[in-house]
């Protein structure tokens, strides 16, 4: 496997949480600041005095890519909400796979990697700044059209939208600038159950120069109403106003 090594400065990531150490947890203010000020993300979820909170996944992917670096093919796998102060042990190198677990050996997240590889840090700034702003917007400017699109919605009194999994493939390395254009999406209804993919381009200096996916599990939908869909919006949008105007 060739190492492709462009880059010494620093990876953005460490602004939120110290990544040269094999094992990491996360605080609830590292998990909220990330999700607010990287990722433009106001899921209650990721709020310090949420009851279930949730370390953004987003995050720990990020952890993952400045630490062990970016190859052409990577996917990403989650099978498990990672709360405040659960110690995870990252890699530092992949070969073909890796298992992010805890001290108990659950696995929170599954990563597979092939293919040439990059510590570029410019690179994978990039690559992450892109992606998380993206992940981050999803609702509402993604989900709400297709859930309108379906005559679907979640459960306004209990959202519930997992990230399931995320796939990324590089043409090329040798790129230190990269931004992200949606290019697909679709929804599969079974029930009360939803599959959302989120089909996006990765783009260098006006050249396509690779492609990914996202996967999300949308749980308890019902018939599509607008009132409570205009309703989440806007709670939504209020949150990031009154965050915004501290």
């Amino acid at each position: 496997m060739k190492v492709v090594d462009m880059s010494q400065e620093n990876m953005f990531i460490e602004q939120y949480c110290p990544i040269n150490s094999e094992k990491i947890s996360f605080t609830r203010q590292q998990g909220s600041d990330f999700a607010k000020q990287v990722a433009d993300d106001f899921n209650p979820l990721h709020n310090t005095d949420a009851k279930r909170f949730c370390v953004p996944g987003d995050l720990l992917f990020s952890v993952i890519v400045a630490k062990s670096g970016l190859h052409k093919e990577m996917s990403f796998n989650f099978s498990g909400m990672v709360n405040d102060g659960v110690t995870l042990t990252f890699p530092n190198e992949i070969v073909n796979d890796f298992d992010v677990t805890d001290d108990k050996d659950k696995t929170y997240l599954s990563v597979e990697a092939s293919g040439e590889k990059t510590h570029c840090a410019s690179l994978i700034n990039a690559l992450t700044k892109a992606y998380v702003d993206f992940s981050g917007h999803t609702f509402p400017d993604i989900l709400v059209k297709l859930m309108t699109q379906n005559n679907v919605m979640i459960n306004p009194s209990r959202p519930m939208v997992m990230y399931q999994c995320m796939k990324i493939s590089l043409d090329r390395l040798d790129i230190t600038t990269l931004s992200l254009k949606l290019a697909k999406t679709s929804l599969t209804i079974d029930g009360k159950r939803g599959d959302a993919w989120l089909e996006f381009d990765l783009i260098s200096e006006g050249e396509i120069v690779g492609h990914g996916k996202k996967h999300m599990l949308l749980s308890g939908l019902r018939e599509y109403c607008q009132e409570s869909v205009d309703a989440m919006v806007a709670q939504y949008q209020k949150s990031k106003i009154t965050y915004h105007g501290k």
